[in-house]
């Protein structure tokens, strides 16, 4: 999976979209001018080849959005969280409008998919996850993203679990740095309860982190067909599509260039490897997987198209969305929680 250099499709771009080793497009905020903008972008993305790519976003709310205005403004996780600790019902139903609003307004202007819910435990350790982390305790992670994942699939669109099996125990950002976590395999069963809740649910899909566990396997989870083929496979049983986190990262940069990050990925059992922010990479990475297919992959992937028709304009205008958009405003302006004496 590529990104695109800009608001509309370049000559090169659309060469490397035809071949049959891409599977679709993330997009970013660089891509986006205008409503209309971009739902003539997904929709020529779309039109490339057939079965269509696959167009995705990392839009989960808060300072991971990467649509803004006319966009709904969606709160950080966090924020259903502490809503929670004070009125759980009230909690569970801002979860479920979330993935609801997040989902109705991607999906009725083309995008298939956005990466969501962040399901890493509230540990205090991470900065890159911060905010984006739903609440310390397993279990209220995994309910939250369970209604919020619920929300998403009534407007048409398939929930992504990540980072996966962590990243909250890393005190380095896997973007720009090489992130470990010395935890053993015992003390990380805290951490993977969310995916076993949202996998008893019907998981459509895993984003697997760069973080390296090393008292379990030396290299990041994402080339690592222990925490993939062994443990994400195997032990939880998940059928769904595994996606890597963004290749061209640091944290995934201790195996070697690019292209043997890639291969390495496939091997270990990712269906879906994320490339972004290197172009001048994307020709050598496909040159290297001439030849290479897989099935059983591209099976998985065909079931994380949006399903349904949404109209932005019919979507804003109706009841629906004014109740949900009414419910999760306020969690937008709510203040942080000081700590008294």
């Amino acid at each position: 999976m590529i990104d695109l250099r800009g608001t509309e499709l370049e000559a090169d771009e659309r060469r490397w979209l035809e071949s049959p080793l891409v599977g679709g497009v993330i997009l970013f905020t660089r891509n986006f001018a205008s409503v209309e903008q971009l739902r003539a972008l997904c929709a020529e993305l779309h039109a490339v080849r057939q079965p269509p790519l696959l167009v995705t976003v990392d839009h989960e709310g808060g300072r991971v959005q990467r649509f803004r205005e006319p966009f709904f403004r969606l709160p950080p996780m966090r924020a259903l969280g502490r809503l929670y600790d004070e009125d759980r019902d009230l909690a569970l139903k801002s979860a479920a409008a979330c993935g609801w609003l997040m989902a109705a307004e991607l999906r009725s202007i083309g995008v298939d998919m956005s990466f969501a819910p962040c399901v890493d435990l509230d540990l205090g350790l991470a900065e890159v996850i911060g905010d984006r982390a739903l609440h310390r305790d397993a279990r209220v992670v995994g309910t939250l993203a369970r209604r919020f994942a619920a929300g998403a699939k009534k407007a048409g669109m398939a929930a992504t679990a990540k980072h996966f099996p962590t990243h909250a125990g890393a005190h380095s950002d896997s973007h720009t740095e090489f992130a470990v976590d010395n935890r053993a395999l015992t003390d990380l069963d805290e951490d993977l309860k969310p995916y076993r809740d949202l996998m008893s649910n019907g998981l459509a899909a895993v984003m697997v982190s760069h973080v390296s566990f090393p008292a379990i396997d030396a290299r990041p989870a994402s080339l690592s067909g222990f925490w993939i083929k062994n443990y994400l496979r195997g032990e939880l049983a998940f059928t769904g599509a595994v996606v890597s986190d963004d290749l061209s990262m640091v944290g995934a940069a201790v195996v070697g260039p690019v292209e043997v990050r890639v291969r390495l990925a496939l091997e270990a059992g990712c269906d879906l490897v994320l490339l972004c922010n290197a172009p001048e990479k994307v020709p050598p990475v496909l040159e290297s997987l001439k030849g290479y297919v897989n099935p059983a992959a591209q099976l998985r992937l065909t079931r994380l198209h949006g399903r349904g028709e949404l109209d932005w304009e019919g979507l804003h205008a109706s009841a629906e969305w004014r109740k949900a958009s009414a419910l999760v405003a306020p969690l937008c302006d709510r203040p942080k929680l000081k700590l008294e004496g």
